[in-house]
């Protein structure tokens, strides 16, 4: 019964070993391999290398979106002075077609 008890959990760390290696094996072809080792076959370094590049490449977005809307505001109050013109335009040409 001993040699047995024995055997069973001699079994179950042996499963546990080659799953676990197994685990090993997934995540490093997802997440790299230790330290040492390239690099180019990971997923999550390919990953992070683009959101770097994205990053570098929209960096100087920030300043001009700020400098656009400071613009489209100046823009927007000369519409509106446009509008406030037009209006009064139309209400001088609406009082010579009735008076």
């Amino acid at each position: 019964m001993t040699i047995l008890s024995v055997a069973a959990v001699l079994l179950l760390f042996g499963a546990l070993v080659f799953y676990l290696i197994q685990i090993i094996q997934a995540l490093e072809s997802i997440g790299g391999a230790p330290s040492g080792y390239s690099s180019e076959s990971s997923y999550l370094s390919k990953i992070a290398f683009g959101v770097r590049a994205i990053e570098q490449q929209t960096g100087h977005l920030g300043p001009e979106v700020t400098r656009l809307n400071e613009s489209l505001g100046s823009a927007a109050g000369g519409l509106q002075s446009i509008d406030d013109h037009l209006g009064r335009t139309i209400e001088a040409a609406g009082r010579q077609e009735g008076g």
